[in-house]
């Protein structure tokens, strides 16, 4: 069964995600280190993981298995991720790649360098509500490709 974990802490989807997921039966995990309440669907399991700046981030590549789905904003994650054959989407929709997450990678360094350098100072642009409809789609299409996978 295909399963989708949620970098849950600032994710601004996941009333999308559980709208997707309970559309097609699909467990969910909202994976943060604290400040998100339990939901009632039981197709949704709330994990509380101990503070630390990448518990929620190792909990999901722990247990992530091919063609399960990941949402979150973290590039390192997505990476680790895609590397075991799983699916990896922002929550605007733009799903990460084999074939770009080098490049997002090396980006984030970039620029992670240029702010501790003081000449960046700006961060993402503010998520709107077409990032929310993008990311609908984006991840139907996902979930379709999965159960491909899986078939």
């Amino acid at each position: 069964m295909i399963e989708i974990y949620v970098d849950a802490d600032a994710c601004p989807v996941k009333e999308e995600v559980e709208r997707v997921a309970t559309r097609h039966g699909l467990k969910i995990y909202l994976v943060s280190d604290g400040g998100i309440r339990p939901n009632q669907n039981p197709l949704i399991e709330t994990v509380v993981v101990t503070q630390g700046a990448d518990a929620a981030d190792d909990w999901i590549a722990d247990r992530i298995v091919a063609a399960d789905i990941c949402v979150t904003g973290d590039i390192p994650l997505a990476a680790r991720c895609l590397k075991k054959g799983a699916f990896a989407l922002r929550h605007n929709g733009e799903a990460f790649t084999e074939a770009g997450i080098g490049m997002a990678l090396a980006t984030r360094e970039l620029m992670q360098g240029l702010r501790e350098a003081g000449t960046v100072t700006g961060g993402p642009r503010a998520f709107q509500k077409r990032d929310r409809s993008q990311f609908l789609n984006r991840l139907e299409t996902i979930v379709q490709a999965a159960k491909r996978m899986k078939a």
